[in-house]
């Protein structure tokens, strides 16, 4: 077989930004009693649920550093390897941030794949660190049971600049600079229905870096930023409505969905991580009556890898926001008042 035609997808139990623990778990994993030293350096850090740890370097200037690393999403290696960087380096664009250093992380099972293939993955990498005009600078690799690739990568960025997931303001507009379904549109794929039209859709939404962050990050009135990934719309906008202290009204039909995406719906296809991110977090949503439910249950918690930025901005930089993203962008929904809900699809 040659590196291209291996069906990648078939050697993993998940696939991307889906591989992601689910948040109440991931919530059990990171409880603590240990008391760590504080550090007045650590501007962004466990403390909160943000995209990636921010360092101050001096001068004015922070250092941001991130990993991301998955399972196939895709049966193409080179694809695979494109994907899971650009998801990679979309944390530090998150932050509004400059990204300038990566290094590789491999897991292979060596005895089912071969080095040809984890070659082209690492290659696809390459391809997106060059885009983003970065080193791939070096790495470590494992024997693993499936195959696993991804990246941790060091940003820069001024302070002033920082964007983070908890400081959205209310009356703030919310904008989304990519269409949700990847999850849907990968799972079909992996059971082999999805249509080659939206096979090519899907991948250049995922290899897409988000370069726009490091632009927003310079605007005053973008009060918060984060990528949407594994947790889905809802769950990324319920960590940003809780931080923030605040609660969010989205309008379902304003939302923007990949190309087919209801097709595959109305075959009942979405990935399982659906269900475990709708669990975890059901209880602070809710819907009108008008808006489909059994639908925005499938759509809205639906994983994305390399998602789109999701944007918190004053009603008055909406015009700088439109100048980056293009005056098509529209907001799908704003930040409001705490009130019993975090998130209200309407």
């Amino acid at each position: 077989m040659t590196p291209g035609s291996v069906p990648l997808t078939q050697y993993s139990h998940g696939a991307g930004c889906g591989c992601k623990i689910a948040p109440k778990v991931l919530d059990e994993i990171l409880k603590t009693n240990l008391e760590l030293p504080d550090n007045d350096k650590l501007i962004v850090g466990n403390s909160s649920k943000d995209d990636a740890a921010v360092y101050d370097i001096g001068n004015g200037m922070a250092l941001i550093s991130t990993t991301d690393f998955f399972m196939p999403i895709v049966n193409d290696a080179f694809d695979f390897g494109r994907i899971a960087a650009a998801n990679s380096i979309s944390d530090v664009y998150a932050m509004g941030g400059k990204p300038i250093l990566a290094i590789a992380i491999l897991g292979w099972p060596i005895q089912k794949l071969s080095t040809e293939i984890a070659q082209r993955v690492i290659e696809g990498g390459r391809e997106i660190c060059k885009e983003a005009g970065i080193p791939l600078a070096g790495g470590h690799s494992i024997d693993s049971p499936e195959p696993i690739f991804g990246l941790a990568v060091t940003g820069i960025l001024p302070i002033n600049n920082l964007k983070r997931n908890n400081t959205a303001q209310p009356d703030d507009l919310l904008f989304l600079t990519k269409p949700i379904g990847v999850g849907i549109l990968s799972t079909a794929q992996k059971r082999g229905l999805l249509k080659e039209e939206h096979l090519e859709s899907l991948i250049g939404q995922m290899t897409t870096l988000n370069k726009y962050g490091e632009m927003l990050g310079k605007i005053k009135g973008v009060t918060a930023m984060t990528d949407v990934t594994g947790f889905g719309l809802l769950g990324h906008l319920i960590e940003m409505a809780e931080g923030s202290g605040l609660s969010a009204e989205i309008l379902y039909d304003k939302i923007p969905v990949a190309a087919g995406v209801k097709e595959y719906l109305d075959q009942k296809i979405f990935p399982d991580a659906t269900s475990r991110n709708w669990n975890s977090y059901s209880d602070k949503v809710k819907f009108e009556k008008s808006v489909n439910v059994l639908q925005a249950f499938s759509l809205l918690p639906d994983p994305q890898t390399n998602g789109g930025l999701l944007i918190s901005v004053k009603k008055e930089a909406v015009r700088e926001v439109k100048n980056i993203l293009g005056e098509n962008i529209e907001p799908i929904g704003r930040m409001i008042k705490e009130n019993e809900k975090r998130v209200w699809v309407k």
